[in-house]
C-alpha cells in the first residue's frame, strides 16, 4: 500500500484501503515495514500504553473504522496527553483467524491486509480513528496497534454482507445507559464471554455527563472509583443551594467521562471483540437536553425564564464524542455553530436488514410543556421536570402542542417545526429510507420509547381509594354481625354494610337484608325484593351483590365470606363513586387526603421526554408507514431503564388505540438505575406511592431482616394480572439482590434462601391474598393496552437474532450487586431471559 491509498480527514480521521498480503504481522519494526501514512516520527521504546484498549465501528460490506488511545506510561488513565510529543503509530489488519489472541497484546499472526502508521495528536487528546476500507463483506479481520515496542490488545470485527446478498440471519446486542457511578457492569462480561455476535448498537448514554447527582447516589461496584471532573459546574438543589453534584462543562470533562468509561477491562473486552454502531442520547451531552438547551432543574432558566443555551458547551460535547467513538461520521471543527456533526446514518445487512440510526437530541424542538411554563401555584416558572416532561397532564400537553402546530402552520413552512424530534431533513430522510428499502426488514435504531405510556389518573385514584376501603367496610360487617336482629347471618350483614355504604339508613337497610335473604329462601327476585324494601335500585344492586358474594364463598368460612363482600362493595360501589365524582366524592373527602389527590383527577403521559411528547411527530411517521403499505419494521429502543415490547400506533388516542403500525423493543441499561426507582422516589410520600410500589419486610434466618420494594409499577402501566406464582417471579430478582448485598454467598447458599423465602410467602395470605388482590387490581387498569411486556425494574441488554421470517429478541435482565466483603458484580450475570418474536408481515409482538 503506498501513499496514493492514505486519505486524510480533519487531521486525525485518516482512511487507508487494504491490499494483499503483504508480511508477516510478526515480522519487522515499526518504521520498516509500515507505510507512510503520517508525516510524524514514529512512537519509539517501551514506555508507551493503551489505557482504553481498542475500538471498531461501523461495519459495512467494504470498511470499519478502528480506533485507539496511545500515552505516555507516565500518563495516568484520565490524563490529558501531553502536548509537544505528536508521534505515529503503526495499524496492522488481517484476515488470518487470531482468535484465541483476543484478550492479549500478543502479536498477530498471518499475512496483512493493511500496514500502516497513523498519527497521533494531542489536539485530540491521543485519539486515533482510521477507516480501513478495500474490505471483503462478511469477514472477520483482526488488527493491532503498535506504538514502539509496544503492542495494543488485538481486536476484532466483521464486515457486513453485500449489499443485496441473501442472507440467512444477523445477530447483534443492543445496549444503552451505563452509568459508571451506579450498580455494575457485568452485563459487559456476559456479552464478551458468552454472545455470538455480528456487531453491537450503543443507543446512548454512553457517558453520564453528572457526577454526584441525586439518582447516582445508589450502590455501586467497588471497581468504580468516584469521579472528579477536571472544571465542571455545580448543580444546585431545589431551592437553588449548592450541592455536591456537578456536570460536564468542557471538552476536558466530556474527554475524561469517557476515558474513565473507557477504562474498565469489561467494557474494552466488548470493544475488542465486536465493532460498535453508536449514536447518542442526552446524557453525551446533558439530561433531557435539546439542541443546545439544558433542563436541569433549577440550573436551566435564564432571566427570561426560558432554557438557557449552551452552544460551546453542545460544541464540546460533540467532539469528545467524535474522538471516542469509532463512527463514520462528519464533523467540522471550522464550523462555529452547535449542529457541526451529522450522526444520522443507516447501514445495509445484505437483503434482510437495513439499519436506520436516528438523532433525537441535536434537531429537537423544545418540549411541549416547557419548564418555563407558569406554575399558579407559586406565581414563578414551573422550572422541574415534573409536570413537564413527567407526569405531564395530557389535556394540557394537548392543548399546547394544538397552539404550537398552529403556529408552525403560519409561520414556518413545516406544520411540525416546534413538535419535532428529528428535525425536518432528518424526518424526510428517514421516511425516505424506510419507502425506498427493499430489505426484509427495516430496523430503527431509535433513541426513545415510541409506544404511548399514560395513565388514567381518575380510575388509579379510584382503585387506590376502594383498596384502602376494603379493611373497613369488612370491619363494618363484623360489626354488623353482632346485631342480635340479624341473627349471625353473615351473607344480611354484607347486604346491609352495602346498602348503608351506598346511601341507605340503618334501619331500611337491616330490613332490606332480611328482604333479600328471605327472596333467596323462597326461590324470588332479590332486587326487586329489596326495592321494594326501600333500597334506591343502585342501593338494591349492590347489596345483592355484596349479598351473593358472601354466600358463594360460605364453604371457606366466615372471615373469607366477610372479605369476598367488602371486596365487591369495595369495587363495585366506592370505586364507581370516585370515578363518578372525583375529589367530591365522600370516599375522597372521607380518605383526609381530598387537597392531595385533587390535582391527579385526569390523564397523564408519564415521560414526555420520550415520543409522548412528540406525539404530532409520531402520528407523521406512523401514518407514513401505513399510507406506503411499509412492513417489517421494528425499533430498539433504549433511555428508559426497563424492558418494554409492545406496538406503535397510529394515534394512541383514537378508539382501540389507534393501528398497529410497526414493533418497539426496548431494552434496559447496563447498569442506569431502573424506571421504577425513579418513579418510586417521585412518588415519594404522596397518595399514589402504593401504585408504584409496595414495602416488604421478611425475616430472614441467620440474616435479618430483608426489605425490598415490590415493583407494582408494571401492573399499573398495563402488565398482566398475576397469578401468585407469577407475583414471586416478580420479585425474584429484587429479593435475589437483596440477600445478595446482605452477604448471602451466590451459589446454592443464596438460591437455595430465596426458594424457602418464596414458598413462605405463597402461603402467606398478607401476600397471596392482599398484595396479590393489588396488583391484579391495577392491572385491571389496563393502562396501556398495546405494552406487550414490561419490565420497569431492571438492568440489562438485549441480543436481537434476526432472519427473513422472524426477528426474534431476548431481553437478558442481570443479577444485582454482591456483597463479597464489598460491593461487586455478580458471578452469575443473568438472571432472567424474556424472549420476544415478531413475525415477518405482523405488527405484533408476543413474548415467552
Amino acid at each position: 500500500m503506498d501513499r496514493r491509498q492514505f486519505l486524510k480527514y480533519s487531521g486525525f480521521f485518516s482512511v487507508s484501503v487494504a491490499s494483499g498480503g503483504l508480511t508477516a504481522c510478526g515480522g519487522g519494526t515499526a518504521a520498516s515495514q509500515a507505510s507512510s501514512g503520517s508525516d510524524l516520527p514514529a512512537a519509539s521504546g517501551g514506555s508507551w500504553k493503551f489505557p482504553q484498549s481498542v475500538a471498531s465501528g461501523d461495519p459495512r460490506p467494504d470498511s470499519a473504522v478502528l480506533w485507539t488511545r496511545v500515552v505516555p506510561s507516565s500518563v495516568d488513565v484520565a490524563a490529558p496527553a501531553p502536548s509537544g510529543n505528536d508521534v505515529s503509530i503503526r495499524l496492522i489488519v488481517t484476515a488470518a483467524d487470531n482468535s484465541a489472541l483476543l484478550g492479549s497484546n500478543t502479536a498477530l499472526t498471518g499475512s496483512t491486509i493493511v500496514d500502516t502508521r497513523l498519527s497521533v495528536l494531542a489536539a485530540y487528546d491521543n485519539t486515533v480513528r482510521n477507516k480501513v476500507t478495500g474490505l471483503t463483506p462478511g469477514q472477520t479481520y483482526f488488527y493491532q496497534f503498535i506504538a514502539g515496542d509496544v503492542r495494543s490488545n488485538v481486536g476484532r470485527f466483521k464486515t457486513a454482507p453485500a449489499a443485496g446478498s441473501n442472507v440467512s440471519q444477523v445477530q447483534f446486542a443492543y445496549i444503552t445507559c451505563q452509568d459508571w457511578s451506579v450498580n455494575h457492569w457485568g452485563a459487559f462480561s456476559n456479552i464478551a464471554q458468552n454472545e455470538n455476535l455480528d456487531f453491537i448498537v450503543h443507543l446512548g448514554d454512553y457517558i453520564y455527563e453528572t457526577v454526584g447527582a441525586s439518582f447516582q447516589t445508589a450502590p455501586v461496584e467497588s471497581s468504580h472509583i468516584s469521579l472528579q471532573l477536571p472544571d465542571g459546574t455545580v448543580m444546585k438543589d431545589i431551592n437553588g443551594n449548592p450541592t455536591k453534584a456537578k456536570y460536564a462543562t468542557t471538552l476536558a470533562d466530556y474527554r475524561y467521562l469517557y476515558k474513565m468509561y473507557r477504562s474498565d477491562p469489561r467494557q474494552q473486552a466488548v470493544h475488542e471483540r465486536f465493532a460498535y454502531i453508536a449514536i447518542w442520547d442526552d446524557h453525551e451531552f446533558s439530561d433531557d437536553g435539546w439542541q443546545d438547551a439544558i433542563t436541569y432543574d433549577n440550573n436551566s432558566l435564564d432571566a427570561q425564564g426560558q432554557n438557557i443555551h449552551q452552544p460551546t458547551r453542545r460544541r464540546s460535547a460533540n467532539q469528545a464524542w467524535f474522538e471516542f467513538m469509532p463512527a463514520d461520521v462528519n464533523f467540522d471543527s471550522t464550523s462555529t455553530g452547535f449542529q457541526n456533526i451529522q450522526i444520522y446514518r443507516d447501514f445495509q445487512f445484505g437483503n434482510l436488514m437495513q439499519l436506520i440510526m436516528t438523532d433525537e437530541r441535536l434537531y429537537r424542538s423544545d418540549h411541549v410543556v416547557p419548564e418555563s411554563i407558569y406554575n399558579p401555584a407559586t406565581g414563578k416558572p414551573l422550572n422541574n421536570s415534573i409536570g413537564s416532561r413527567y407526569i405531564v397532564p395530557q389535556n394540557v400537553y394537548n392543548m399546547l402542542e394544538a397552539q404550537e402546530i398552529t403556529t408552525a402552520t403560519a409561520m414556518t413552512s413545516d406544520p411540525l417545526a416546534y413538535n419535532t424530534m428529528l428535525g425536518q431533513t432528518q424526518r424526510d430522510w428517514w421516511k425516505g429510507k424506510m419507502q425506498n428499502s427493499s430489505n426484509t426488514w427495516k430496523v430503527w435504531g431509535n433513541e426513545v420509547c415510541l409506544m404511548r405510556m399514560g395513565l388514567n389518573g381518575t380510575d388509579a385514584i379510584a382503585t387506590l381509594i376502594a383498596l384502602n376501603a376494603i379493611s373497613t367496610v369488612a370491619g363494618s360487617i363484623t360489626t354488623a354481625l353482632s346485631n342480635p336482629a340479624l341473627g349471625g347471618n353473615v351473607l344480611v350483614a354484607a347486604a346491609l354494610v352495602a346498602a348503608v355504604t351506598a346511601g341507605a339508613s340503618q334501619a331500611t337497610a337491616a330490613g332490606a337484608g332480611v328482604a333479600i335473604a328471605t327472596a333467596d329462601a323462597q326461590g324470588g327476585n332479590t332486587l326487586a325484593a329489596a326495592v321494594a324494601a326501600g333500597l334506591s335500585t343502585t342501593q338494591a344492586g349492590i347489596a345483592v351483590a355484596a349479598y351473593n358474594a358472601a354466600k358463594s364463598a360460605a364453604a371457606a368460612g366466615t372471615a373469607t365470606q366477610v372479605g369476598a363482600a367488602a371486596q365487591v362493595i369495595a369495587f363495585g360501589y366506592i370505586k364507581p363513586d370516585v370515578q363518578a365524582n372525583k375529589q367530591n366524592s365522600q370516599f375522597v373527602i372521607a380518605s383526609g387526603q381530598q387537597a392531595a389527590l385533587s390535582a391527579f383527577f385526569t390523564k397523564f403521559l408519564l415521560n414526555c421526554d420520550q415520543w409522548d411528547g412528540y406525539n404530532a411527530e409520531r402520528k407523521n411517521l406512523m401514518a407514513h408507514l401505513l399510507n406506503n403499505k411499509i412492513s417489517n419494521v421494528v425499533a430498539v429502543t433504549g433511555d428508559i431503564h426497563g424492558f418494554f415490547a409492545g406496538t406503535v400506533n397510529s394515534d394512541f388516542d383514537a378508539a382501540g388505540g389507534g393501528t398497529p403500525a410497526m414493533v418497539d423493543l426496548v431494552t434496559a441499561g447496563i447498569s442506569s438505575d431502573s424506571f421504577f426507582s425513579y418513579m418510586k422516589a417521585g412518588a415519594g410520600s404522596t397518595g399514589l406511592a402504593t401504585i408504584v410500589s409496595y414495602p416488604l419486610s421478611i425475616p430472614v434466618p441467620n440474616v435479618g431482616t430483608v426489605s425490598i420494594n415490590v415493583n407494582l409499577l408494571d401492573y399499573t402501566m398495563g402488565k398482566a394480572a398475576p397469578t401468585v406464582d407469577g407475583l414471586l417471579e416478580q420479585i425474584r430478582v429484587q429479593l435475589t439482590g437483596a440477600l445478595a448485598a446482605q452477604g448471602v454467598p451466590e451459589g446454592a447458599v443464596l438460591s437455595g434462601t430465596v426458594a424457602a423465602i418464596l414458598a413462605s410467602l405463597k402461603t402467606n395470605s398478607a401476600f397471596n391474598t392482599n398484595l396479590l388482590g393489588l396488583a391484579q387490581q391495577l392491572s385491571a387498569l389496563n393502562s396501556n393496552p398495546w405494552l406487550a411486556h414490561i419490565n420497569a425494574d431492571a438492568q440489562g441488554y438485549a441480543v436481537a437474532t434476526v432472519t427473513p421470517g422472524s426477528f426474534v429478541v431476548q431481553f437478558k435482565q442481570v443479577n444485582k450487586l454482591v456483597n463479597t466483603g464489598s460491593m461487586t458484580a455478580p458471578g452469575n450475570v443473568v438472571a432472567r431471559v424474556t424472549t420476544a418474536t415478531v413475525t415477518s408481515g405482523k405488527a405484533a409482538v408476543s413474548i415467552s
